[in-house]
């Protein structure tokens, strides 16, 4: 009963759920193979590839560097001239490096996907979310906003489940062309179907030197941010909940840039095992996401979910880092299936935190916090990786780094801080004074 009533009220966000799911399969059947691809491209008949795990931390530490700036901005954009042109945008990036490995899989291919495929993170990795979480706070009501936003991360768990099941089952020649043809049907499903729920507020054009419009643009930029800047800082639970996603973003992230690597280096897994244990964690986060949280968030409320994430996270990486047997990253992937409410529940506490004109920008923010720390952890984690999968390594533990990621002061750890900082947050709407702030005072579109 309970969940028929919270399908009814997704009904207005149905027309951005299908093509999000279409763009979350299609991506995500990708991710098996492509440890296969870049391997034999860059280390051909080799088991361990330091140059792919080195790329793959110099990628996301570049997408980092530029996700600060990003995130934020598009946050701002997507508040001041609508969530329909910003999300066609970040959904049509993913295309063309696909495109380039359907083309061929040289090694000289595999580096041009690098290049583009940086750039396509930079533009939608964790934008996409931002952006639909803030559509859904346009049109649901707030009570019900948690349910909405476990509904999307459920979806996207489900959208994970269908894509590695297509990877496990379909031939590797045709997985890149299948993918590709669902990229293409999202941004167009999305124009004619997505309705806009921002209405663009009309200013007064005023004639002035392109040199000039450049500046003011500038300032204007600068001056926006600024203020999504003081919108967290000045509320308690805005930037509690960036600290907690500063310092789990910093462990998980890290360990996600090699944990196929790694499994591939320690087991010799390939993409039928990798889309095993996705489908695995996918499966269950289905469950939690979907069924679960819904039942649970209003008995003890999104804290309470964030601080049993944080645990669960602890957990998965200690088994993978441990991992004696080719069975345990099996049961390490079981604990996704609580960790995923990491997500929606921050989500949920940064919407309840900050006003409805706010919302593109507070979640834009957070989400460039958690990018700076995705862009620190793959400085210690792609070195440390590659040095226990090397015959140089010091000791016998080839999950080291993940070990690390968990547990070491310099690293990990800081799920343990962020644990602390979840169980000190004080969920806590924005004050009257903050709602009746008018951020028109000091912003002005990107291109008036």
């Amino acid at each position: 009963m309970e969940c028929m009533k919270s399908m009814r009220e997704l009904r207005p966000m149905m027309c951005l759920l299908i093509p999000l799911c279409v763009h979350w399969i299609a991506e995500e059947m990708t991710v098996s193979v492509l440890v296969d691809v870049t391997t034999a491209a860059l280390c051909p008949a080799q088991v361990t590839c330091s140059q792919a795990i080195y790329l793959n931390g110099l990628q996301q530490t570049v997408v980092g560097v530029f996700k600060m700036v990003v995130l934020p901005l598009l946050g701002q954009l997507a508040d001041e001239y609508g969530r329909k042109p910003l999300l066609l945008l970040t959904v049509s990036t993913t295309i063309f490096p696909f495109s380039l490995l359907v083309i061929n899989q040289s090694k000289e291919f595999v580096y041009a996907y690098y290049v583009i495929r940086t750039i396509s993170y930079i533009i939608s990795q964790g934008s996409i979310f931002c952006i639909a979480v803030a559509y859904a706070a346009d049109v649901v009501e707030d009570s019900k906003r948690a349910a909405a936003f476990s509904w999307i991360t459920g979806l996207f768990s489900a959208s994970h489940v269908i894509g590695n099941l297509l990877a496990r089952f379909l031939p590797e020649e045709y997985i890149f062309e299948v993918s590709i043809a669902l990229l293409i049907f999202c941004p167009v499903y999305m124009h004619f179907f997505l309705s806009e729920t921002v209405k663009r507020k009309q200013r007064d054009q005023i004639q002035s030197s392109p040199i000039s419009k450049f500046a003011t643009v500038i300032v204007e930029r600068f001056n926006s941010m600024k203020y999504a800047g003081t919108v967290v800082i000045s509320s308690p639970t805005l930037l509690g909940i960036s600290l907690v996603s500063f310092f789990y973003e910093l462990g998980m992230s890290g360990i996600s840039s090699v944990l196929l690597y790694y499994l591939k280096a320690a087991f010799g897994f390939n993409k039928n095992q990798f889309s095993e244990i996705l489908m695995l964690v996918g499966a269950g986060s289905i469950i939690s996401q979907i069924f679960v949280l819904p039942l649970i968030n209003p008995l003890v409320g999104e804290r309470v979910i964030l601080s049993m994430g944080l645990l669960a996270s602890i957990a998965y990486a200690l088994f993978y880092g441990f991992a004696w047997a080719r069975w345990v990253p099996y049961l390490s992937a079981s604990f996704g299936v609580i960790y995923v409410l990491v997500k929606p529940s921050t989500y949920a506490i940064i919407s309840k935190g900050s006003s409805s004109t706010d919302q593109g920008k507070a979640q834009g923010f957070v989400a460039g916090v958690q990018s700076i720390a995705s862009l620190l952890s793959p400085l210690a984690m792609s070195p440390l990786t590659s040095w226990f999968l090397s015959e140089d390594a010091p000791f016998n533990c080839k999950g080291f780094s993940i070990v690390c990621a968990s547990l070491s002061m310099l690293r990990h750890r800081k799920t343990a801080v962020a644990l602390v900082f979840a169980l000190i947050l004080r969920v806590e709407s924005p004050s009257k004074h903050e709602c009746s702030r008018n951020p028109e005072d000091i912003e002005a579109p990107l291109l008036s």
